[in-house]
């Protein structure tokens, strides 16, 4: 990067953690450092579920999946628009009417203390690792941009959210996931724009689109039934939809946010303005991978998009001849894409064996790449090296502007942060209110309450700090099934709200035993068949209610 790259990153870091700071004064008791005093308009908490989405992870990884894979990822949110449905007609209002301040509260006086500890556990559990992965997975990636440590990368943004996380609580990070969902559009647009820009002055958009749907990259609906497919309609509209009413119903990083709602209506359109908006904007990120695809026809990509491995690589004998070969594949398919560009623009053509060529092309310009990837695959100790996660980075350092190359870092930075402190600021929550006041310090003032949990919110950003780094050597199959740990939890805990919503025959000892099934058949799955993590969440929650239902007939007394 160059200085006029640095000096936009740093301002915007500035400004970010200014503003969130400057939106959460006056957080100075605990309904209002948790809940903002339940005063957010649902435009802000809409945007604010938005950005703890849109992650750095999202952002690095969806345009190098629309790159590689094509459009067919967007199937996996086909079910989330069902999901917002239902939970404002059942989770939202029920959560309001309770008056607590996290879901897990709720189950103590649905069922009992020791089921609400147990799903309070399971959540620490899971969004604890998750902050931890989620934290380090953009460092890596940021790292090899920037020439840093991806420790010290995870550290400034530990440290950054920290800032306003700690000082303003929920309504400093509301407010400043605004400000980066703003920002995020207007980075993806620019990117989206710059990339259509950068094509070749006799290819057009249209063009564009045609060679990439020629390369099989514009297959968006997948009808095949196949239960280790993770993208596919059924798993994306059953196993999705799962999956959403989990993540928005039953996990406190969510659930928090339309608890901040001035009113019932405000936070349902929160939820509603996500069902609409979520899908379309991650067709577009793909679109963005897409285009990209699209310009690496005839721009020649690096064989290795990872900057520091292909240096690396660079000095093995095996490298040059490698070399050779991918430039020599990637002439030959550059050349079929200007052939079967021309003959797609003359529609009485036959296209049969430009577009042959053109494929047969693609085949072994993938094949000379792989064989890149295969050396730097040796080099790190054999299995499979997978640089995706890369593309988009590569992209930005090649074709943006000075100045708009360290924005869009920066706007990766602030989206690490902004999942970050949604996760340690929910963390903080539970541990608050369903561990702390519970069963260490019951009865303790407001003022100590309030202390604690910012104390609370330093000690899980530390906890997710230490846990990247102490992990960093050995998390990179990790980075990849970041979205799996999840699902590894969320169906015991969707499965025990759905006992608690809508069968009030079940009493708190089979809610209890069935988180534990569910939990232990999702894991039975993961370990022992091939079934797509989507299928998660529908297999626990099932497990849950079945068990739940079962040991309360064998036992009405069950409570």
């Amino acid at each position: 990067m160059r200085p006029l790259d640095w000096l936009v990153l740093c301002l915007w870091l500035i400004s970010l953690v200014s503003y969130g700071l400057y939106r959460g004064r006056g957080s100075n008791t605990v309904n209002k450092y948790l809940l903002a005093g339940k005063s957010m308009p649902w435009y802000a908490m809409g945007l604010s579920i938005l950005a703890t989405q849109a992650s750095a992870i999202t952002f690095i990884s969806t345009t190098g999946q629309g790159y590689v894979d094509g459009m067919r990822f967007v199937q996996f949110y086909f079910g989330l628009p069902i999901a917002m449905v239902i939970l404002c007609v059942t989770a939202v209002p029920i959560f309001r009417r309770a008056n607590v301040y996290t879901a897990y509260e709720y189950l103590e006086k649905r069922f009992d203390s020791k089921t609400r500890a147990l799903v309070s556990f399971v959540f620490l559990i899971q969004r604890g690792l998750s902050a931890g992965i989620g934290l380090y997975a953009p460092a890596v990636a940021l790292s090899a941009v920037l020439g840093w440590s991806d420790r010290w990368v995870t550290v400034l943004i530990g440290v950054l959210v920290v800032l306003y996380t700690t000082s303003g609580g929920i309504k400093a990070l509301t407010w400043a996931d605004v400000q980066q969902m703003t920002m995020i559009s207007f980075a993806l647009v620019a990117c989206f724009v710059l990339a259509v820009h950068a094509l070749p002055h006799n290819i057009s958009l249209l063009d564009a689109v045609h060679l990439a749907g020629a390369a099989g990259r514009l297959k968006i609906v997948d009808t095949h039934w196949n239960f280790s497919d993770r993208y596919n309609l059924w798993s994306g509209l059953i196993g999705g939809a799962f999956l959403a009413l989990a993540y928005f119903g039953c996990d406190q990083s969510q659930v928090q946010r339309y608890l901040t709602g001035s009113s019932l209506t405000q936070s349902r359109l929160s939820l509603l303005f996500n069902a609409i908006v979520k899908i379309p904007m991650q067709f577009f990120i793909l679109f963005i991978g897409i285009v990209v695809f699209a310009l690496s026809l005839f721009v020649q990509p690096p064989m290795i998009f990872h900057p520091v491995e292909g240096v690396r690589a660079a000095q093995t004998p095996q490298w040059q001849p490698a070399e050779q070969q991918y430039e020599a594949a990637f002439a030959k398919r550059r050349d079929a894409a200007e052939t079967l560009a021309s003959v797609m623009r003359n529609k009485s053509a036959d296209r049969t064996q430009p577009l042959a060529d053109f494929r047969n092309a693609e085949s072994s310009f993938t094949k000379a790449r792989r064989a890149g990837l295969d050396i730097v695959a040796q080099l790190r100790g054999g299995g499979r090296f997978d640089d995706t996660n890369y593309i988009f980075l590569s992209f930005v350092r090649s074709i943006l502007p000075v100045g708009l190359v360290g924005l869009v870092i920066g706007v990766i930075f602030s989206a690490s942060m902004g999942s970050t402190s949604g996760e340690i600021n929910s963390l903080a929550t539970v541990s608050l209110v369903d561990i702390y006041s519970r069963y260490v310090a019951r009865g303790k003032s407001d003022r100590h309450y309030l202390l604690a949990s910012r104390l609370l919110t330093i000690f899980w950003a530390g906890f997710a700090v230490c846990f990247a780094a102490i992990g960093a050597p050995g998390f990179g199959a990790l980075i990849e099934r970041v979205n799996i740990v999840g699902s590894l939890f969320y169906g015991g805990l969707l499965g025990v709200f759905v006992l608690a919503f809508f069968f009030k025959s079940v009493g708190g000892t089979a809610a209890f035993w069935g988180v534990l099934a569910g939990e232990a058949a999702i894991f039975c799955a993961a370990a022992f068949t091939q079934v797509s993590f989507l299928w998660y969440n529908v297999i626990g929650s099932v497990v849950v209610v079945l068990t739940g239902l079962l040991l309360t007939f064998l036992r009405p007394s069950n409570t």
